[in-house]
């Protein structure tokens, strides 16, 4: 420690020393504002039986305590790493909330959704589905949302044109004489 300007000590027990206790977030804000000022920053971790000792504490500038339970306050050495760690990187890059790999696809466009429910709708229309007719208007708006909400790729697009199209195909299966048109009206065709 002897070339740090401050030191934090993790520990989760009371000590009778009078020192700023900080949450890990809190802990490494601080230090990563001091590092930027172009101070060098320790933490001290304690061996994992028994933890820091009185003495290595007294060194320290403030304590780090994570808030847990207090009747399960302490943690194991990997624990308290890890959450200082994670801290840590928290204060010091930019991290994503999330993060959605698109694989070989990409994200739907308005024109590959409107596709998609006229397509829909033109089946769901023939089989009968919006029924009774004075409520047909207000259950396509319904379905309509319900694919607006949903945050399709092309390939999602692609898959649920090809369940329908093999929905109508199954049900003329037995119907020699049933025209299913491949790319007739509300049928999107194969890209």
């Amino acid at each position: 420690l002897e070339d740090c300007s401050f030191v934090f000590a993790t520990t989760a027990r009371p000590r009778e020393l009078v020192k700023p206790v900080y949450s890990p977030e809190a802990a490494m804000k601080l230090a990563a504002q001091k590092i930027k000022a172009g101070e060098k920053v320790a933490v001290l971790f304690g061996p994992e039986r028994a933890g820091l000792e009185n003495d290595d504490i007294s060194r320290a500038n403030a304590i780090i305590s994570v808030p847990v339970n207090p009747e399960f306050a302490s943690l194991n050495l990997g624990q308290c790493v890890l959450l200082t760690a994670y801290e840590w990187q928290r204060q010091t890059q930019e991290i994503a909330d999330e993060v959605i790999e698109l694989g070989k696809t990409d994200w739907a466009t308005g024109n590959d959704v409107e596709a998609l429910v006229s397509h829909y709708e033109s089946r769901l229309d023939e089989a009968g589905f919006f029924f009774p007719l004075t409520k047909a208007a207000g259950m396509k708006v319904v379905f309509r949302n319900m694919f607006s909400r949903m945050p399709l790729t092309r390939a999602d697009v692609q898959m649920l044109h090809g369940v329908m199209r093999q929905m109508v195909r199954w049900r003329h299966k037995d119907d020699p004489g049933g025209d299913v048109p491949e790319n007739g009206p509300g049928n999107a065709p194969e890209k």
